[in-house]
């Protein structure tokens, strides 16, 4: 049985978290698109203070100010034909694989997954040691086994792509925009 409103799913859904690896790239992915919604959580206002971040002038932007979420009433409204979460901190893809819902990011992806919308998460720790980007410049960083576990968990979950790389979200997002244009390429 299709989701409620299958046919009038017209949007993208994108949920920023307070990681500021590729945050800056992300916000550019996001500016090469149309119809998209952005979804910011009360981490990534933090960011994007912090990295002087701007988003593009046409978006609409939902901030997490709301006890409800009151914006994820969009889902069964039926507007998402995707959701994207990107940067996806190794805190907020714990709260995904265990099911909590406590902030804007966690509670649109359980939304998401609740009315069979389809979710890419562009996970932050995926290898036992990266470079990031800090305010202060480039840092080494080495995550938890339990990150690394997370994601390979999260990996499991029924409509839901996970991207390691910038360019592992840009290709993800291109083929699910193809997807739904009915093209190929």
């Amino acid at each position: 049985m299709p989701p409620p409103h299958a046919g009038t799913r017209s949007r993208l859904g994108w949920a920023v978290t307070g990681s500021g690896h590729y945050f800056e790239e992300c916000l550019g992915v996001i500016a090469g698109l149309s119809e998209v919604d952005l979804f910011v959580s009360k981490a990534a206002s933090e960011v994007i203070r912090m990295y002087k971040s701007r988003f593009p002038a046409d978006l609409r932007v939902f901030r997490d100010t709301t006890a409800s979420a009151a914006p994820v009433g969009l889902f069964y409204e039926g507007v998402y034909h995707t959701l994207v979460v990107a940067p996806a901190t190794s805190n907020t893809v714990a709260k995904f694989v265990h099911g909590i819902s406590d902030t804007l990011a966690t509670n649109v992806f359980a939304q998401a997954g609740k009315c069979r919308v389809p979710v890419i998460v562009f996970a932050c720790d995926t290898a036992p040691e990266l470079e990031t980007k800090s305010p202060g410049g480039i840092v080494k960083v080495w995550p938890r086994r339990i990150d690394l576990e997370n994601v390979e968990k999260l990996k499991l979950f029924e409509r839901t792509a996970v991207v390691e790389s910038l360019s592992g979200l840009v290709d993800a997002v291109k083929a699910r925009l193809a997807c739904l244009s009915g093209s190929s390429s």
